[in-house]
């Protein structure tokens, strides 16, 4: 399917994150995109390239997690031949291609600290070397980079330069998670159902039912619109009746009763964790006498509540879930216990 280009959202937190894309897009300056995986920063630096003036120049991507760190500088920065083995004939690097445009740097916590040195340099003076020459190259680029990492923290554990953070955080946009988009799931899970409803030639878009509609409110996504995506087109794809709403999900594609069975012994504990993440944990009873046992009843329901509307943040169809209860059931605790603000 063609590369997604488009914007898609209403809430007030993505709506000022591509705002403040727009606005950064004018200024000739450094700008790093922070978001957690799928949430979109490819899009937010073509943006960033799209409305400045320099959107008919080179646009270049490079993901430098994808590169040896033994690679990285000679395809940052270009080798000559000779320079190293296999080096048979001069290169220019990703710098001298972007240059008069828009270099996009995708992962950059990945990079190594002699590369991150090499990087300062090109962007404090304008110029690089390519590796196996001494002459300087003058370049004329604008940086964007994008990471899932928070850097200051990497700057602290001497993992991350402070100042090639100093240069290239003229602008930070961070994007928001899936998750805190209020509003945004469903328009989004409609919009790619309906897409993903003409590549397989249905009529008429028949809309999502009920239960598919409460498990996409009820799922953390922490794979973002790309994993709302993926899950979307499967369930579409898979239904097998266009004329009735779908109302089925399918969050892990490699569940399965004959999926295999991990045998090696240490990673049991870890499984098992996993498996009771979401259960409920009661907390431990008062101890001692009780002189009010409605009381002491109560405040042991008010902190069970308090601790799985926490742990399922908040949501209260997924702490239903948790509990047992249903929907009505949960929001009587909630309001009974003065927990429902």
């Amino acid at each position: 399917m063609e590369r997604e280009t488009q914007f898609i959202g209403q809430s007030a937190a993505f709506q000022d994150a591509v705002d403040r894309a727009s606005q950064a897009a004018t200024l000739d300056r450094p700008v790093l995109v922070i978001g957690e995986r799928g949430t979109g920063k490819e899009l937010i630096a073509e943006r960033l390239h799209r409305l400045s003036a320099r959107w008919d120049r080179p646009y270049v991507i490079m993901n430098c997690a994808a590169m040896p760190e033994t690679l990285i500088e000679s395809e940052l920065f270009g080798h000559e031949a000779g320079a190293f083995t296999g080096a048979t004939k001069t290169r220019a690097g990703r710098f001298e291609e972007a240059d008069g445009g828009t270099l996009f740097l995708d992962e950059l916590a990945t990079m190594s600290m002699g590369a991150q040195e090499r990087l300062l340099r090109a962007v404090e003076y304008g110029e690089v070397t390519r590796v196996g020459s001494s002459r300087p190259i003058r370049v004329d680029v604008r940086i964007v980079a994008a990471t899932n990492e928070h850097l200051p923290a990497l700057v602290e554990d001497n993992r991350f330069r402070a100042d090639l953070l100093d240069r290239l955080s003229f602008e930070v946009i961070t994007l928001p998670p899936l998750r805190a988009r209020e509003g945004d799931i469903e328009v989004l899970a409609t919009y790619f159902g309906q897409r993903m409803a003409a590549v397989l030639g249905w009529e008429e878009w028949p809309g999502f039912g009920p239960r598919a509609l409460a498990a996409m409110e009820g799922h953390d996504w922490p794979g973002n619109v790309r994993e709302l995506r993926n899950v979307i087109e499967r369930a579409i794809y898979r239904w097998a009746d266009p004329e009735r709403p779908v109302d089925a999900l399918s969050f892990d594609p490699f569940a399965s009763p004959w999926q295999p069975v991990v045998r090696n012994a240490t990673a049991k504990p870890a499984a098992a964790a996993a498996a009771s993440e979401g259960a409920p944990t009661a907390p431990e009873p008062q101890s001692g006498p009780v002189s009010d046992l409605r009381a002491a009843v109560d405040a042991y329901e008010k902190q069970i509540l308090a601790d799985t509307m926490a742990r399922c943040r908040f949501n209260q169809k997924v702490a239903a879930e948790a509990l047992g209860l249903s929907y009505d059931q949960i929001r009587h605790a909630l309001k009974k216990h003065g927990l429902n603000q």
